[in-house]
């Protein structure tokens, strides 16, 4: 059954002092896919600022806006009205077609590690040993659960910058945390793996109606034939819950506000996400 969902994402920068110039760029509109249409979006800057859009090299919708004159806080809104559905289960395949040539070739972006999702060979031998004797997608069904059942979902207990090998050491960290070490344990035994980031609502039975206060959320998708997506912090497939905004390698590639600007050395990013279902 479809769900359809409003959101309104809230986030920015208040700073200690005065901006003088700033360039930014937000991935935070919605994608549309064969599962999820986005019916409106809409990105709002304040102070205002002429805004231009484009499609990033992973199909994720980029707004890019400057300000030339001095601001103390930058506040930026996204609005989205989104339908989404229960994708059914792609086609699979064995292990020969994962380790052919064609498909090594085809998602070898996905397959090479980042600075965020590099594990150490201890990691990456456990990995394989999970999958021995499995179908690849079940073997990343194993992973993606072992990581869940071995790494604590504890808020607030690592920051952007943390590593998937850092938050294994501490066997702890946020959904960020574990899509990494979930993604960097997949690749390591030849599946390709893309982080995704988006929103989840948190109610399964969720009232027609009712606002709810929602989630900047990160899970991943895997290729075993075709592309499945897996909530490894909550251990389920991703479904009518939960909206795509942005795909990529690591959080780098999908980073919901970013930028750089002239003036006081620190500042303090803010996030407020409101989801209601509305049918």
């Amino acid at each position: 059954m479809a769900w359809r969902l409003r959101i309104n994402h809230v986030t920015g920068f208040t700073y200690p002092g005065t901006a003088y110039a700033s360039y930014n760029e937000a991935r935070m509109t919605t994608m549309t896919t064969p599962w999820q249409i986005t019916l409106y979006s809409q990105v709002e800057v304040a102070p205002a600022a002429s805004t231009w859009r484009y499609l990033d090299y992973w199909g994720s919708q980029v707004t890019v806006f400057d300000l030339q004159r001095a601001h103390q806080q930058l506040k930026v809104t996204a609005s989205s009205l989104v339908e989404t559905e229960q994708p059914p289960a792609p086609p699979r395949v064995g292990w020969d077609v994962l380790r052919s040539s064609s498909t090594v070739d085809r998602h070898a972006e996905l397959l090479v590690q980042t600075p965020r999702t590099t594990v150490d060979p201890a990691l990456c031998a456990q990995a394989v040993q999970l999958a021995e004797g499995l179908a690849p997608c079940d073997a990343a069904r194993a992973i993606s659960d072992w990581v869940r059942d071995n790494v604590a979902y504890v808020p607030g207990s690592t920051g952007v910058q943390t590593s998937a090998q850092e938050a294994w050491e501490l066997r702890k960290g946020v959904c960020q945390d574990i899509a990494h070490l979930t993604t960097g344990l997949l690749r390591a035994v030849g599946i390709p793996t893309r982080y995704v980031s988006g929103y989840l609502h948190p109610k399964r039975d969720a009232e027609i109606g009712e606002t709810v206060a929602g989630q900047s959320h990160a899970w991943v998708e895997w290729w075993c034939g075709g592309w499945e997506g897996y909530d490894p912090t909550n251990g389920v497939p991703t479904g009518e819950r939960h909206v795509v905004v942005a795909r990529g390698r690591e959080y780098h590639d999908v980073t919901p506000l970013k930028g750089v600007y002239h003036g006081a050395p620190s500042s303090t990013l803010g996030v407020t996400v409101e989801v209601t279902r509305l049918g």
